[in-house]
């Protein structure tokens, strides 16, 4: 299953290369407040390094967390990279995470992942940051498929997005139902669960990064928690984010 998702990565990661390798200028503003081209891909380089290092080496990566500052993202997306860096940090990832023994979990700032997990994470990272640089080069990238790995890590969130905003997390079950870019239904949770998420796949993968505003997207929900849902639903670690204002009619 790890060869499945690594070369769904490898797939998103070329989308989002595609769109930076013509570029001579990297200084084009994204929607992300402060965030450069330069940045997002510096973000994603950084990021896939201390995810390559926590999967080869975990006593390396235990005491790189013993240095982490709270500055420690911000300051990994302005450290200056080429393209070239950033294709030869996926593919060092890629390796190290076939490496790990089956079985083995990978540590991380929060709860160790399994190979598989660390690679979803990354795929649903570069995919989200890949429309930060879509939106600020006016351009429309095709949804495919590959949307149902940041869907799956976006409900699997359902009870974290409730904890980091000071909340408890919700004890009910969730059904969610999402229309892929092919036609096809997908589901998570219980049919007959009370509290439910339906709405079009890239939709609901938009609000869970928080690149669209809720107003803006195709995304219902009934029930009391799944209604609580919406407005703080995130599908990565970290504190909340601030979301995105919702686009002028």
């Amino acid at each position: 299953m790890i060869d499945d998702i690594l070369i769904d990565l490898h797939m998103e990661s070329d989308v989002l290369d595609a769109l930076v390798a013509p570029l001579d200028d990297w200084s084009v503003p994204t929607p992300a407040p402060g965030w450069t081209i330069a940045n997002q891909i510096s973000h994603l380089t950084w990021t896939d390094r201390i995810s390559a290092l926590a999967a080869r080496d975990p006593g390396a990566f235990a005491e790189a967390l013993k240095r982490a500052t709270p500055d420690m993202v911000d300051e990994g997306a302005r450290e200056p990279v080429t393209l070239e860096q950033w294709r030869e940090g996926r593919d060092e990832l890629a390796e190290a995470l076939r490496a790990v023994p089956p079985g083995v979990k990978v540590p991380w700032f929060g709860p160790p992942m399994s190979p598989v997990s660390m690679a979803t994470a990354r795929l649903m990272e570069t995919w989200a940051h890949g429309q930060d640089v879509a939106d600020a080069l006016g351009t429309t990238r095709e949804p495919t498929n590959r949307l149902k790995h940041v869907a799956h890590i976006a409900v699997r969130a359902f009870g974290w997005s409730f904890l980091v905003n000071g909340r408890p997390a919700p004890q009910v079950p969730l059904r969610v139902e999402l229309l892929g870019p092919e036609g096809d239904l997908w589901t998570w949770g219980p049919a007959d669960a009370e509290d439910r998420i339906t709405g079009p796949a890239l939709d609901f993968c938009l609000l869970a990064t928080q690149r669209r505003h809720r107003d803006d997207l195709a995304v219902t929900a009934v029930g009391d928690h799944a209604r609580a849902w919406l407005p703080i639903a995130q599908a990565f670690a970290g504190p909340p984010g601030p979301g995105r204002e919702k686009e002028r009619s």
